[in-house]
């Protein structure tokens, strides 16, 4: 039997390439500072995902949480406005900052 050893777990993985996925979605329907907003946050995501894949149950729930709030939207409506991504933004920004990653956080503290 072959042993593979991963890097990150499997569901690392799976949140990375939602993050993805939503990402390319949106390059078609957004463009300007909207696009510049949404793929900071990706990035942003992307860095929570591996940060915190072997974090405790809680800390890897709040990135999981975090992720399907950027590809779902706010209350499930698809994330494509600017204002709808706007929100996420502040979700995801408070995320980082209660992970410990301020350097991630794109907006000022509130």
């Amino acid at each position: 039997m072959t042993v593979v050893e991963r890097t990150s777990p499997l569901g690392a993985d799976v949140l990375i390439r939602m993050v993805d996925h939503h990402l390319a979605e949106l390059g078609c329907v957004l463009t300007g500072s909207d696009l510049a907003l949404a793929e900071r946050l990706a990035n942003c995501l992307r860095e929570l995902v591996v940060a915190t894949a072997e974090a405790s149950a809680a800390d890897r729930a709040r990135v999981r949480v975090a992720v399907h709030r950027f590809v779902r939207g706010p209350r499930s409506r698809p994330l494509a406005s600017a204002r709808s991504l706007a929100a996420v933004a502040v979700l995801i920004d408070d995320t980082a900052r209660q992970l410990g990653r301020p350097d991630l956080v794109g907006s000022p503290a509130r």
